[in-house]
């Protein structure tokens, strides 16, 4: 099968000199993000934990290319640390104008039923609390001028998940239900709150998480016959971000899988 082309990105205007503060910015899709938004005129707020060689890499190479970048280190497993995330982005850069809730993980392969208490409370915290607390944080910020959250969620939100990966799934199911509820009591403070779910993409996640044999499993069910890359998920959430081109919608997960999956 061909593989993606890289295209010198458009300029969205409207989403030039705006702040956005992406979490879990420091590798894969966080970072495609970050140099997409970045290349767009946006001023970046890049949130990190653990990854701080990488996430001073890609600062360093959007401060190299002329870009607005800020580095916010925090564990968003915290609320309180959550809430200085937000802080920082918003007082360093004067307000915030959108948000992308991309912190998550899967922890581990095991079945749900086998998982302990400790295990099912670390998958709740990182991809159902982070984005509870980074929200409540940030819509004090967004609603001053209006703006936008955008929330990662997955394609195991809509099939269960793979092999050992349900808690994953039923936790990306939880954000892809906050994303519409979120949209309905936001909207009224000038917030317009959609989601994006990534299918089978090359990061680091399945690195981590899934055995070649695994993802050639997953491959084989794609119909376009490869995974995705981070780079291509960018698109969508650029066209969510603008109020020029998404002003009207709210509430909407748009999935980037290949074809892997068509709700």
């Amino acid at each position: 099968m061909p593989t993606p082309q890289t295209a010198a990105p458009l300029t969205i205007p409207d989403l030039v000199g705006k702040v956005v503060l992406i979490t879990g910015a420091s590798t894969g899709i966080g970072a495609a993000l970050a140099r997409g938004f970045a290349a767009q005129g946006s001023r970046v707020a890049i949130n990190y934990h653990s990854s701080e060689a990488a996430a001073k890499a890609l600062a360093d190479e959007l401060k190299s290319a002329g870009a607005e970048a800020l580095l916010v280190r925090g564990d968003v497993t915290d609320p309180a640390a959550c809430a200085q995330i937000v802080a920082q982005t918003g007082e360093h850069f004067g307000g915030i104008d959108g948000l992308i809730n991309n912190a998550g993980l899967m922890l581990g392969r095991l079945p749900s039923l086998e998982a302990s208490a400790g295990h099912i409370q670390d998958v709740i915290d990182l991809n159902v609390l982070s984005v509870l607390s980074v929200t409540r944080a940030a819509a004090l910020w967004l609603e001053r001028k209006g703006g936008f959250i955008i929330n990662t969620t997955s394609i195991a939100a809509r099939n269960g998940g793979g092999g050992g990966a349900v808690l994953y799934a039923a936790a990306k199911g939880f954000v892809s239900t906050l994303t519409r509820g979120h949209a309905k009591e936001l909207i009224g403070r000038k917030i317009r709150v959609n989601g994006v779910a990534p299918g089978v993409i090359a990061t680091a996640f399945h690195d981590r998480y899934t055995n070649a044999a695994q993802l050639e499993t997953q491959r084989l069910t794609i119909p376009m016959g490869r995974v995705g890359t981070p780079e291509e998920c960018v698109g969508a959430y650029l066209f969510l971000a603008s109020e020029m081109l998404s002003g009207y919608i709210i509430g909407q997960i748009i999935e980037v899988n290949g074809g892997q999956l068509m709700p």
